[in-house]
């Protein structure tokens, strides 16, 4: 009876014709370019202490050049939003 039964999903071994491997690895395989300059891939500790080495990370190898450019973006598109919804900014200048 086939309703109980799942259907196994198929099976390819796929090696191009062409290819020579020469030590040079798999160039199908897909990895994240950022890996190898990232600690905190490749380990299989918990979750604390991934996020521990990420934290580690940030503080020691960070850049405040990118943090401030992330900062003004946010600010800009904050400003935006707020024009958009049409909220009151004269909260933030002075009277006199």
């Amino acid at each position: 009876m086939g309703i109980f039964k799942t259907r196994e999903n198929k099976k390819f071994s796929y090696s191009p014709r062409y290819w020579d491997d020469k030590g040079e690895g798999n160039p199908y395989q897909i990895e994240n370019r950022f890996d190898k300059y990232r600690s905190t891939v490749g380990r299989t500790n918990n979750l604390k202490d991934k996020f521990k080495t990420a934290w580690e990370e940030l503080r020691h190898d960070s850049d405040r050049k990118i943090n401030r450019r992330i900062l003004w973006i946010f600010l800009l598109l904050l400003f935006v939003f707020l024009v958009l919804i049409d909220f009151d900014l004269s909260i933030f200048t002075a009277r006199r």
